[in-house]
């Protein structure tokens, strides 16, 4: 018998922005039921990996699959089994919180998960207050809420923890674990150690558009830790870039 296919399946992607090679032959999958971290450096392709599974970049070429469909084009169907949170947030500054999770809520037949997320996150203190007056923190709350209120099946969170205190970043933690738990692919962008450290069922490493080191935390890791493999990766991927410029 086969093995299942993971929900999210990077084969062989290239991408050019111009002259700028910003992904080269990137491989990669995010299985069922858990929390896949991508974690580099500023322009190693984090950002674009994910705009393009998201279905808001077409790679060069190369394939990719979310929930077996190329996400390029996808229908409604699709979109309603996957969550987005962009790293700028992507949320209209005008509309009120609350008012805003109640759209998308209703986009996924979903309005039920709204009081739930709203406590998770502590949006209720406020929810009356229009996006554009929230700190980066709040907003980043709001825009992680809207991603999970569809309960979809694939969810992308890139950089779901930047700007948050101590104690919000512990929270979404806990919320992006019971969201793994209820067999979500879960597919998260950092530059946090200890993000991943704490977060990840796997790692993924990428450098210079490709990927460095992929496996769990401890096989990444080796002896030395996370973030020494992290740097003596790319820095290696930095110098050969470089030596083949």
């Amino acid at each position: 018998m086969s093995a299942p296919v993971p929900p999210v399946v990077v084969d062989g992607v290239t991408h050019r922005y111009g002259s700028k090679l910003a992904l080269h032959e990137m491989t990669w999958h995010a299985p069922e039921g858990a929390i896949t971290c991508v974690l580099g450096p500023n322009g190693a392709g984090k950002t674009s990996i994910m705009e393009m599974a998201e279905g808001l970049r077409r790679p060069d070429s190369g394939t990719i699959r979310v929930l077996g469909t190329d996400p390029w084009g996808a229908d409604a169907a699709h979109r309603r089994r996957v969550g987005v949170m962009l790293q700028d947030g992507g949320l209209p500054g005008s509309v009120k919180p609350l008012r805003l999770l109640e759209h998308v809520a209703r986009l996924y037949d979903s309005i039920d998960e709204i009081p739930s997320l709203v406590g998770e996150l502590g949006i209720d203190e406020f929810r009356h207050t229009s996006i554009r007056r929230l700190s980066g923190g709040q907003r980043q709350r709001v825009a992680l809420a809207a991603a999970l209120v569809g309960r979809p099946d694939v969810v992308f969170l890139d950089e779901p923890s930047a700007g948050l205190d101590p104690h919000a970043r512990l929270d979404v933690w806990d919320l992006v674990r019971s969201t793994r738990d209820r067999g979500c692919c879960v597919v998260v962008t950092t530059h946090s150690f200890e993000e991943a450290d704490r977060l990840a069922d796997r790692v993924i490493i990428v450098a210079a558009g490709s990927v460095a080191k992929e496996g769990t935390v401890a096989e990444v890791g080796g002896t030395g830790g996370l973030e020494d493999t992290y740097f003596s990766l790319t820095r290696a991927a930095k110098t050969t870039k470089k030596t083949k410029q």
